[in-house]
């Protein structure tokens, strides 16, 4: 079987490139993700609905809500 670099070589110059600018894709959109971290700003934005509805009760809402369900 041949390596990645051996098929990449068996390619015509154009379709070199083509797969390079991939790459480069691939790269900046995982940098991207990697960078992108979590704030959790929401947590306990709820809570004052704890008394009405249970966390499951909520999920099911927003599940809906996504689905354009009311």
């Amino acid at each position: 079987m041949k390596t990645l670099e051996e098929k990449i070589k068996e390619l015509p110059p154009i379709y070199r490139r083509e797969v390079e600018d991939f790459v480069d894709f691939l790269v900046e959109k995982r940098t991207k993700r990697l960078k992108k971290r979590p704030t959790f700003s929401w947590a306990g934005a709820l809570k004052d609905m704890r008394d009405q509805f249970t966390s499951v009760e909520l999920q099911h809402k927003i599940a809906n809500w996504w689905a354009g369900e009311k």
